[in-house]
């Protein structure tokens, strides 16, 4: 997709957005509540930033690095949402040059992975009883 048609799918979704929201304001003014248009408002808000958010990632990934972040979002969203900021904030500096692709978000997931430390531990809490026959043994 170039930029233009993206641009368009972008202009069709706002407008789908904008009658949708007047046709909320209409039903919540009919029934007086002006704490449920806030929350509308804020709703519309959040879904636009969303918009805006998936157009950008559109824009820098390619479609196998989409669908490999797509699958790990499955897995693990709040990982897959860090790789995503990472991303987009890697676009807005200028330190990405073209569409990331498949191989490029992989080694970038490698880094990351390579900078936590592994958190598993496993624990085990042996019970002790009176009638442990080890203890006839200590001397």
């Amino acid at each position: 997709m170039d930029d233009s048609e993206l641009e368009a799918i972008r202009a069709r979704r706002m407008a789908e957005l904008r009658a949708r929201q007047g046709g909320e304001e209409g039903n919540s003014m009919g029934g007086g509540s002006f704490n449920g248009m806030g929350k509308g408002e804020d709703a519309e808000k959040k879904e636009q930033q969303e918009e805006l958010r998936r157009s950008m990632l559109t824009q820098i990934l390619d479609n196998q690095a989409r669908e490999r972040i797509a699958r790990i979002s499955i897995v693990k969203a709040e990982k897959a949402r860090a790789v995503e900021d990472l991303l987009i904030r890697m676009a807005q500096t200028g330190q990405l040059r073209g569409k990331v692709t498949e191989s490029h978000l992989i080694e970038l997931l490698e880094q990351i992975n390579s900078q936590q430390k592994p958190e598993t531990k496993i624990v085990f809490n042996r019970r002790k009883f009176d009638d442990d026959s080890d203890d006839e043994f200590d001397l």
